[in-house]
């Protein structure tokens, strides 16, 4: 297989971006889309020049996977019939409504001998990309992401909206599993919750304080990592992340800024405290995560985001 042939069914809000993505990515042909609104299909493809489908069979018999971004209470329903066709799933997050959901597709994708990759796009972030090489070992993490109010997405809880992106990635720095919850929401403007606050404690005794709002003045996708001797900043909005080490004095570091602390001995030993700002190559995350996935399917490698990762997430 030289090109995964991939067609993407739900082709509003998000999904159109996921088409005009799709459009230009070497590894991957666009079949066409599928929309159960006919006339959101048809806009679509007569913008991208690309096949109408007019149902999701009629879509499977000519790919060899689906995107799936149509909306959370139908994942399940969707990539269980995708996935009984023996065809790969990209599916946005959440990967579906329920663990119960999750799991039965986890199962299903087995014993199919197939590939889901599940949408966290913050993993693909350039700031997050930028610290990949990093020695995350978090003992307390601070995040914030605040959204200005949008009807979209208001079919399901903020949580899972908003904040399981941020779940997803403390998921995959922590790499503990998780002692207790603690979480408190409210619906404000909607029937489902708009604001919510959950502290997360691991057992390895890892914090994460982790805060979501989608009625918010302003936009913010903020993280703070602390550590032993180390801090971290990713702004995910922004685009900008940074480290600060607390070093011994005269210990050679690879900074791009030296601050002594203004105590004559800190613990006993002078001390420096080194700035690093990680290169950011620019890149688009929504791309880069379609074309890491139809990678994965052409030369059969394990996606970057499992179907497991994004049950653990929900």
């Amino acid at each position: 297989m030289d090109k995964l042939r991939i067609g993407v069914a739900g082709v509003g809000h998000l999904g159109k971006w996921h088409v005009e993505n799709l459009n230009e990515i070497a590894q991957a042909e666009l079949a066409g889309v599928y929309d159960t609104y006919k006339g959101v299909g048809e806009k679509i493809a007569s913008e991208n020049n690309v096949k109408q489908f007019f149902s999701l069979d009629e879509m499977l018999a000519e790919v060899d996977a689906v995107d799936i971004v149509v909306p959370t209470s139908v994942h399940y329903e969707t990539a269980s019939n995708v996935l009984e066709a023996g065809k790969h799933v990209f599916i946005e997050k959440p990967i579906t409504a329920t663990l119960e959901e999750a799991e039965k597709l986890i199962i299903l994708a087995e014993e199919k001998n197939l590939k889901i990759q599940v949408g966290h796009i913050e993993r693909f972030n350039p700031a997050f990309v930028s610290l990949e090489n990093f020695d995350f070992q978090p003992k307390f993490i601070e995040s914030h992401r605040l959204a200005k109010f949008n009807p979209r997405g208001m079919d399901v809880s903020v949580v899972l909206d908003l904040m399981i992106h941020d779940i997803d990635a403390v998921l995959s720095m922590v790499r503990s599993p998780i002692k207790n919850i603690d979480a408190s929401g409210a619906n404000v403007v909607g029937d489902t919750t708009d604001i919510a606050n959950a502290r997360i404690s691991f057992k390895n005794g890892a914090v994460a304080n982790i805060t979501a709002s989608r009625i918010s003045q302003k936009n913010m996708r903020k993280m703070r990592i602390f550590q032993k001797n180390s801090y971290v900043t990713i702004d995910f909005l922004e685009k900008i992340s940074e480290i600060f080490s607390l070093i011994d004095e005269g210990s050679e570091f690879n900074g791009t800024d030296a601050i002594l602390v203004d105590e004559p001995e800190f613990m006993g030993r002078k001390k420096k405290i080194y700035l690093q700002k990680p290169a950011i190559k620019e890149s688009n995350a929504l791309k880069v995560e379609l074309a890491e996935f139809a990678d994965s399917v052409i030369h059969d490698k394990e996606v970057k985001v499992t179907a497991e990762d994004g049950r653990r997430a929900l």
